[in-house]
């Protein structure tokens, strides 16, 4: 990291408080379904049913599930982006449901839809947002070229208006906005979901980096097993909102006699790789209540 790197935000939480605290977490939305002919019919779908979990500080959890099974709602839950239906959230000690400002400088956040000013440059982008970070142009001025070069973003296009990039140039630039203000809290939704296989690697190196460097907390929502095993302590299997368990990959291969992390999930879960694969070809509406 470079000498000019910005100092992390201090958690100012207390020794022995969680980095992150889950208590019978609780979310539902509302559906409409489809009727011919008819008024459509409005009922209540649970994507978060009852979680529960903690992680220290500085440690990375991953949470696996195919798509429908709550991983975004979570983040979103935490980040302060949506509101929750019951049960309770920490981060360092804050609730993250009353006191969100707070919140919202110990998090980053990095999500498959990452949204933008898509008229401004992947330069622009970050600048603005580490202002909200309390952190200036000169904080910055050198560390922006350095984080986008990390993630793999090349220099030629650095002045590019965000709506000409691919997404997975954008996905980059949405990672490079999260490790910029080294956070203490990264809470990362499919973060390498449209990169290439050496840009892959390369956010997963500074994932490992960030963390160390910076005594920061990962939770790391993935469906890539590989990903997970690699990067996490401990990992969760979260299948239709509730957390099945969270333990060592190890020890969560063991507990199924499976030789792979793929083989102890379909264990867990209790449905075969086709079953799996003919849920996530699901229609659209039903992956937007659930996302």
């Amino acid at each position: 990291m470079s000498d000019t790197a910005v100092a992390p935000a201090s958690s100012d939480a207390p020794a022995g408080v969680a980095a992150v605290e889950v208590v019978n977490l609780r979310k539902e939305f509302i559906r409409k379904e489809k009727r011919r002919f008819k008024t459509a019919k409005r009922r209540r779908v649970p994507a978060i049913k009852g979680l529960s979990f903690r992680m220290e500080r500085g440690e990375t959890v991953a949470i696996l599930g195919q798509n429908g099974s709550g991983k975004s709602t979570l983040v979103r839950l935490l980040s302060t982006l949506l509101l929750h239906d019951g049960g309770e959230a920490y981060v360092f000690g804050h609730d993250v449901f009353t006191e969100a400002r707070a919140v919202r400088r110990l998090v980053n956040r990095v999500s498959v839809e990452a949204s933008f000013f898509k008229k401004m440059s992947a330069s622009e982008n970050l600048g603005y947002a580490s202002r909200f970070y309390g952190m200036t142009a000169g904080d910055t001025r050198d560390r922006i070229p350095e984080i986008l070069e990390r993630v793999g973003f090349p220099s030629k296009r650095r002045g590019e208006p965000m709506e000409n990039l691919s997404r997975g140039m954008q996905q980059k630039v949405a990672l490079a906005r999260a490790l910029l203000t080294s956070p203490v809290l990264l809470l990362l939704d499919e973060p390498t979901t449209g990169l290439d296989p050496r840009s892959k690697v390369e956010v997963q190196d500074f994932i490992r980096e960030v963390r160390t460097s910076h005594d920061s907390t990962v939770l790391l929502c993935t469906h890539d097993l590989a990903e997970a095993e690699s990067l996490a302590e401990r990992v969760g299997i979260l299948d239709r909102g509730e957390l099945l368990m969270l333990e060592p990959a190890d020890e969560l291969k063991a507990r199924y006699g499976a030789a792979t992390l793929e083989e102890a999930f379909f264990a867990a879960t209790g449905r075969s790789f086709e079953e799996e694969r003919a849920e996530d070809e699901e229609d659209d509406d039903e992956r937007e209540v659930f996302a």
